[in-house]
């Protein structure tokens, strides 16, 4: 099954990408490099007699369809059918605006090629629009902004220049908009000029926002259903520590034909982000992740899961995915956990002088909890939480109360200064879903909270934070550690101070947990950075600018 997730005419593709961006580049050296238009003299424009305001108005054209081009690329590397269809009109565009510029017939030669290309490799493009297209919005944008830069050229026209009818300043208003003069004759040229620099500054960020939104990668809004919600619950078990994550509300799913295993992703950039394993029947893994990369394909989405464990890698791989190790679980075995001993001396300490301090653990199931607790630990919760938006993905539940969840506060004078929340681990285990204290508590009540549900609960595994990169971190102080183990770990505490890599490694190995690793899954290495930004997007952490984002969610 290795590569299965492929689709023929890879390098086809690749050459029409390539072939693309090249012919977008030409156009715009042909229009704003002077060297450009030297090279490339010609005389088509001449022989056909074409006026002047032609010329201007096919460099306008040019301009534009070559920036139009570079952006239609990324759509037709990721076989989208919408930008091939736009990808031929702006290639007969710009083929026929190159008649108009007298000295770009190369560019216009390769523009013609492409058109062609794209034509007989047209099969290759058959990606669907993304669920949530940007057409309508799109359409508004492009409406927006040529109405906004024909309204103002038309109010400078009434200000700056003589009586002129309504029929002459709006034909001169929307012509500005491609580059070419109008029937108004200005009184000074710094007038005309920034007229036109008006009408082209709209008129191109029309089209290229528009553009925008219509090729973008939409990002449906998932929520499952609770029929969805119910299956997958079904399909829980005792292997996977993460699998009851999978259960957040905020993700779309796909089961297998057989209904025996499940995939839960959400589409983020562009990538169609998994977390931990597959539920269900690890034989019938084969079959969810064939369905969910059928969607992946349907959509040009880039398939990634992370936080796998090696299980869920190796059946990951067979479908020709790349696997990088990303980091370690820190699991407890709660029948060998104790305080005794000089490992524990630590947090032995911290527990001991907390309860000096007058802290008490309470460890209750969500069900046992009085009227009003509930909601008032999920005020203090989101109080405590120090960021504008609830961090986690993989393992983070985003909710609390769930019915079989443990929760373990710490009170001091009848005051609760920290909780933490585990959420059920098949029947035999508690995965920690919630750790928050308030920033003014002591010392050592992160520590009595865990410490307390571990000496005291039926579960037999109890699984605590994720380290990410610990083997790296752990490597790079062993005595004789190489330069490129010493740095990768210096690097890693540098960006500790944002992130706390280190820090949760070391809060974590407090507990002498055993660690099992996880994994990411990819397809390619160029596909990394495009990955790494759903991935730290959607645990939180960092990703594409959130104001940029929003904002462009409002136009």
């Amino acid at each position: 099954m290795a590569g299965a997730w492929r689709v023929a005419g890879a390098t086809s593709v690749a050459v029409i990408t390539w072939v693309t961006r090249l012919a977008g580049l030409l156009a715009l050296v042909s229009v704003l490099v002077p060297a450009g238009r030297r090279t490339l003299r010609g005389r088509v424009a001449e022989w056909l007699e074409l006026p002047n305001e032609a010329t201007v108005g096919a460099a306008t054209v040019a301009l534009v369809t070559g920036a139009l081009l570079m952006l239609l690329a990324t759509g037709l590397k990721r076989r989208k059918r919408r930008a091939w269809q736009l990808a031929v009109a702006a290639a007969a565009l710009l083929t026929v605006s190159h008649l108009g510029l007298r000295h770009a017939l190369g560019a216009g030669l390769v523009s013609l090629a492409l058109l062609i290309a794209l034509i007989a490799t047209r099969r290759h493009f058959i990606a669907l629009p993304d669920p949530v297209t940007g057409r309508w919005r799109a359409v508004r944008v492009f409406v927006q902004l040529t109405v906004a830069g024909v309204a103002i050229n038309f109010a400078l026209l009434s200000v700056a220049v003589a009586p002129l009818s309504v029929g002459d300043r709006l034909a001169q208003s929307t012509l500005a908009l491609i580059g070419v003069s109008g029937p108004v004759v200005f009184p000074a040229l710094w007038l005309e000029d920034l007229s036109a620099a008006v009408g082209l500054l709209f008129g191109i960020g029309a089209v290229l926002l528009a553009a925008y939104f219509l090729l973008r990668s939409a990002e449906p809004a998932p929520e499952l259903t609770d029929d969805e919600v119910e299956r997958l619950r079904g399909l829980l078990g005792e292997r996977d520590s993460l699998g009851y994550f999978a259960l957040r509300r905020d993700k779309f799913v796909v089961f297998s034909k057989s209904g025996k295993a499940a995939v839960t992703y959400r589409v983020i950039a562009g990538v169609a982000l998994c977390s931990a394993d597959p539920l269900g029947d690890p034989e019938a893994w084969p079959g969810a992740i064939e369905e969910y990369l059928d969607v992946c394909r349907r959509y040009a989405w880039t398939p990634a899961a992370m936080g796998c464990s090696e299980l869920g890698a190796t059946v990951w791989a067979r479908f020709g995915l790349e696997v990088l190790e990303i980091g370690d679980e820190a699991v407890v075995d709660t029948d060998t956990f104790t305080l005794e001993g000089r490992v524990m001396r630590g947090v032995r300490q911290a527990v001991s002088r907390a309860k000096r301090a007058g802290y008490t653990a309470r460890i209750r199931k969500a069900e046992d909890l009085l009227e009003g607790e509930l909601d008032e630990l999920r005020t203090l919760a989101a109080t405590w939480r120090g960021t504008d938006t609830e961090r986690g993905f993989s393992m983070a539940l985003g909710r609390m109360g769930d019915p079989g969840s443990v929760l373990v506060t710490a009170e001091h004078d009848g005051h609760v200064r920290g909780v933490l929340q585990f959420v059920p681990w098949g029947e035999k285990g508690l995965s920690l879903d919630v750790m928050r204290r308030d920033r003014t508590a002591d010392n050592g009540v992160n520590e009595l909270m865990i410490s307390e549900l571990l000496l005291t609960t039926s579960a037999q595994h109890v699984s605590l934070n994720f380290a990410a990169f610990r083997a790296v971190l752990e490597q790079g102080q062993r005595i004789g550690a190489g330069p490129v183990a010493r740095l990768s770990a210096r690097t890693l505490r540098f960006f500790s101070r944002w992130i706390q890599i280190e820090t949760l490694y070391r809060f974590n190995a407090k507990f002498q947990p055993r660690w099992v690793p996880r994994y990411l899954v990819y397809p390619a290495a160029r596909d990394l950075p495009r990955v790494g930004i759903a991935v730290f997007e959607a645990e939180g952490l960092g990703g594409r600018p959130s104001g940029l984002l929003r904002a462009l969610q409002r136009v």
